[in-house]
């Protein structure tokens, strides 16, 4: 087993990324493996929050327009600086609402139904909340049987060529997850987006389990729109504000939740009672910011420019490379199956793996300081961070899963999943 520890530590020398780990609050002997879930704390994202507060305390309603933050324009200011993140215009990405209420904006914008083209796709494997959305819009068209599910031969993955074989005249839009939330399967965008094109079809896809992990072309593959939270591999915090990309040559679309920041900035404060729509993304927010809860990724969001998504990429790859191997060489025999792809095209910045006690070993391992996550029915998700996991982090979780497995600690565990999971 030393093996694979001097591996780590050779590893962790030789990390590019090696100091952003000081960065991140980490609690002693915890190895953290849930980023996908919900991002560390940083110092930078402490600061920039008690630097808004401050703002508040000194300029009071000034605020608005005054200071080194001003809050009516932050909203795009961390639009701007999730730009490149996206592979995006700035003035094609916005900061704004949560990514439920995202959806409904940009589906209800875009989605333009016809007798016989009224049709949504989505898929099997994605996150209620995506479906709850779809459903509700389609349900408020009149057309509540229009929800088309692309389906999963396993119920892990999804095939590309399924997607595209299921593009008919009845579709109108697709909302399909980049990474999958179970899985950690990566989609083919590109090759969805343009086989949507030929047949004239919007496309969209939810962001939340690849942005900060992966990198992205939107705008280079011609996505019609994207939507993501910010508080997992972004690290914003528990609830921070979503984003939100639109093409721009969608902006010259009425958009359909209409609201006061939605309009114009230049007559926002007219108060005139006809909607002066913004020509960019700003159009797309509907109510006041929500400034507290985007003021911690002013400071978590300058650590991805400095890192360089193309090292944050190599890296969670590595991380999760190491972990695969890890556990099919210390955990071979205890059946305990690894469903993520291996292929680094295929794969995102988690890994699953299932066991029919999975419950009780995501407790068993919290007991001992790892945390991961359950997944029903039985499953984990493994998600070791490049900003601030190290390999030595990898190497020590999976020895405490072998310990788990070889004391079956998991029997000490009710197994199955808590009210939050």
């Amino acid at each position: 087993m030393n093996g694979w520890l001097d591996e780590a530590k050779k590893k962790d020398e030789m990390d590019a990324l090696k100091q952003f780990r000081n960065e991140f609050y980490i609690g002693e002997n915890v190895y953290y493996m849930d980023g996908n879930s919900l991002g560390l704390m940083s110092r930078r994202a402490e600061q920039s929050v008690l630097d808004v507060m401050e703002d508040w305390k000194r300029h009071g309603i000034d605020g608005w327009v005054t200071g080194e933050r001003p809050w009516f324009y932050m909203s795009e200011k961390i639009g701007e600086m999730m730009a490149h993140l996206t592979g995006a215009a700035p003035h094609e990405v916005l900061a704004t609402n949560s990514t439920t209420n995202n959806i409904h904006q940009t589906v209800r914008t875009l989605y333009h139904p016809t007798d016989t083209r009224y049709k949504i796709m989505a898929d099997d494997l994605n996150f209620p909340s995506d479906i709850y959305a779809l459903q509700a819009v389609l349900d408020d068209c009149g057309h509540n049987d229009g929800l088309v599910k692309v389906p999963s031969e396993d119920g892990h993955l999804l095939n590309t060529e399924t997607i595209i074989g299921m593009m008919d005249e009845s579709i109108a839009l697709i909302l399909l997850p980049s990474v999958l939330y179970r899985s950690g399967q990566v989609l083919e965008m590109e090759k969805i987006t343009q086989a949507a094109h030929e047949k004239g079809i919007i496309v969209g896809f939810d962001l939340c389990h690849s942005i900060g992990a992966v990198p992205h072309h939107l705008k280079e593959w011609d996505v019609d729109f994207a939507v993501w939270c910010t508080y997992k591999h972004l690290n914003g915090g528990p609830g921070s504000v979503a984003g939100l990309y639109v093409h721009e040559k969608h902006h010259d679309k009425g958009v359909s939740l209409k609201g006061w920041f939605g309009n114009n900035k230049e007559t926002q404060f007219d108060m005139n009672h006809t909607f002066d729509q913004a020509a960019d993304i700003s159009q797309y927010q509907v109510g006041t910011p929500h400034i507290f809860s985007m003021a911690p990724l002013l400071g978590a969001l300058e650590m991805f420019r400095e890192a360089g998504m193309g090292n944050i990429r190599s890296k969670s790859l590595e991380l999760t490379d190491f972990m695969i191997a890890m556990i099919e060489d210390v955990l071979s025999g205890y059946d305990i199956d690894i469903v993520t792809p291996k292929g680094h095209e295929e794969r995102g910045g988690h890994i699953l793996i299932g066991h029919e006690k999975a419950a009780g070993i995501n407790a068993a391992l919290k007991s001992k300081g790892v945390i991961p996550d359950f997944r029903a029915p039985s499953y984990v998700r493994i998600a070791p961070v490049a900003l601030y996991n190290s390999f030595e982090d990898v190497y020590h979780a999976v020895m405490i899963l072998k310990e788990v497995m070889d004391g079956k600690l998991y029997e000490e565990f009710d197994n199955k999943r808590g009210v939050v999971a």
